[in-house]
């Protein structure tokens, strides 16, 4: 779609150029959200995709991830396999819901080559799959402030409903880091919808750590993530006690799946999650 209050496209070279954002002014990265419809509020953009951040940099504290990394770099992040920079380690299981959280969203291959995972965590949507995996893995959003301050913000606390975040005016969410003990981690994945190729009315992903501790995170089904975290894998009965527990009013409602019905799938995969999860490693997905 054409954007025909746009009267200038900044592309930016240095962090300096992003002084810019807020207001009138918003940042463009993939654009597949942006272009999707009007967005008569606007009348500048900052392209942040010449800022040249690899999309994959291994860190002491585990592996950052670019902002401006696109869908298609993220599912293709296997370990084993070079991508430029760097080859992911094999003893990095974690990074299984790296694709499975792109095929769990609601889009075609063009769209992956193009979006960015930053873009899929700022819109901040109940159905945001890469915000999931990475939510899931316990992961650290790095964001730059308009003043030069950095905020790190984990992302099971970015989230505050649909549509809506932790970000202040102006703030860029520079990249994420998924920690060591998240790639060591062995994981689960189940999703469910309304349709075969439908939009996801539940997305529930399971993690466990080299030293036992579980997380199991419910997605798409409330409208922001969830994450239930143990000390071991959980029972059947555990599950069911903290979901018992969640807040009606997180149970999502729209055409894809009424809340009582998120409510139940959700339940059920996350029982099957937390059977991964106790079992032995070799039949872990």
């Amino acid at each position: 779609m054409d954007l025909d209050t746009i009267r200038e496209v900044l592309v930016a070279r240095e962090r300096a150029d992003l002084g810019a954002i807020g207001g009138s002014c918003a940042v463009l990265a993939g654009g597949t959200f942006l272009f999707s419809e009007p967005q008569n509020q606007l009348e500048r953009l900052v392209d942040i995709t010449a800022l040249g951040w690899p999309a994959f940099t291994v860190v002491p504290d585990g592996l950052e991830i670019a902002a401006t990394c696109t869908l298609a770099e993220f599912a293709g992040a296997v370990p084993g396999r070079e991508l430029g920079a760097p080859v992911l380690r094999e003893e990095w299981p974690g990074t299984r819901l790296f694709a499975q959280g792109c095929r769990a969203l609601l889009a075609s291959h063009k769209i992956w080559r193009t979006a960015t995972i930053g873009g899929n965590i700022c819109l901040s949507l109940p159905a945001g799959a890469v915000l999931a995996a990475l939510t899931a893995l316990d992961g650290v959003a790095l964001v730059w402030g308009t003043d030069g301050v950095d905020r790190r913000i984990p992302l099971r606390e970015f989230v505050l409903g649909a549509g809506r975040n932790v970000l202040r005016p102006g703030e860029v969410v520079r990249s994420i880091t998924v920690p060591t003990s998240s790639l060591l981690a062995r994981t689960s994945f189940r999703k469910v919808a309304l349709a075969p190729l439908g939009r996801s009315g539940s997305v529930v992903m399971g993690r466990r750590a080299p030293d036992g501790r579980c997380a199991v995170t419910i997605t798409a089904a409330t409208a922001r993530p969830v994450v239930l975290d143990f000390a071991v894998a959980p029972s059947d009965t555990e599950i069911d006690a903290v979901l018992a527990g969640i807040d009606p009013s997180l149970w999502f409602d729209d055409p894809h799946g009424a809340p009582d019905w998120r409510r139940h799938v959700s339940g059920v995969l996350a029982r099957e999650v937390a059977a991964e999860l106790r079992a032995p490693d070799r039949t872990l997905s």
